[in-house]
């Protein structure tokens, strides 16, 4: 039985000497062509729920360099051979998993919650045009994300999703806004084991349109059930409950952009097609 084919949609805008790509298709069928050289191309044994594995946001810079996030790239991050959070039913979670994906070799320990400390692919045309990073001490600027300004393009893609066979959820996702003078990008990984553990880990990336870098923040947050005092409802709600987890770690960088002749800001333009 063939599985139907679904054109992905696809979406570009220009934010001066940026070009912005937005990607979006349906879920990763769970059989055929395109599901066996999407798992050949990885090492974890088993696989979240539902993979878009279509699904990408691509920023890219006249200067031949640029960042893409997607979710095949997100997975190959995850640990192969280690757990991240070990449950009193980790064990049978792995056997249940095992049969229903029909998987025939045996199945290791790896990271079950598909914890990745991704932070988008660097991009470059050649070796001689690549991002320089560097480390700094600064960090985004709230206040200038707060703006009420006019939202010029908006995207909020799932990358992957899985709920840990009822124990909880993992879901990858990146959304980006374009304002008249900068872009800011979120991609966020809400990992929540149930009545164990809560994970975050946020990468963001800010650009103010005229400077000559992208800021990029990753900040892994963490804390156990026992230590969140919060009402159960912002238990399941990352958007509510993101600042009251505890931070492990942050690291912030420069990414800084080649050098381009000074040219006027074109129009901005939005443009939908399908391919």
């Amino acid at each position: 039985m063939s599985m139907p084919s679904y054109k992905p949609l696809i979406q570009t805008f220009k934010f001066g000497p940026w070009t912005i790509t937005e990607t979006k298709s349906h879920i990763l069928t769970s059989e055929g062509p395109a599901r066996e050289t999407f798992e050949s191309s990885l090492r974890i044994p088993s696989f979240p729920e539902m993979i878009f594995d279509q699904n990408s946001l691509k920023i890219e810079y006249e200067g031949g360099v640029g960042i893409e996030f997607n979710a095949r790239d997100a997975l190959d991050k995850v640990d192969p051979e280690n757990y991240s959070v070990k449950v009193s039913n980790s064990d049978e979670w792995m056997q249940a998993r095992a049969e229903s994906e029909h998987i025939s070799r045996i199945l290791k320990p790896f990271d079950w919650t598909f914890t990745t400390d991704y932070k988008g692919t660097l991009l470059s045309q050649n070796d001689a045009v690549q991002f320089e990073i560097q480390e700094t001490t600064e960090k985004i600027n709230l206040q200038k994300l707060q703006a009420k300004d006019k939202i010029h393009f908006y995207t909020d893609l799932v990358l992957f999703e899985d709920e840990l066979h009822d124990n909880g959820c993992s879901i990858l996702s990146v959304k980006m806004r374009v304002m008249p003078n900068f872009f800011f990008v979120l991609l966020r990984q809400f990992m929540r084991v149930d009545n164990v553990l809560i994970r975050i880990n946020d990468t963001r990336l800010f650009h103010e349109a005229g400077s000559d870098f992208v800021l990029r923040e990753q900040t892994l947050r963490e804390s156990p059930f026992s230590e969140l005092n919060v009402p159960d409802h912002l238990l399941t709600n990352p958007n509510e409950i993101w600042d009251k987890v505890k931070i492990k770690s942050e690291h912030v960088e420069k990414l800084m952009l080649p050098t381009l002749s000074p040219t006027p800001m074109p129009p901005m333009e939005n443009e939908k097609k399908e391919s």
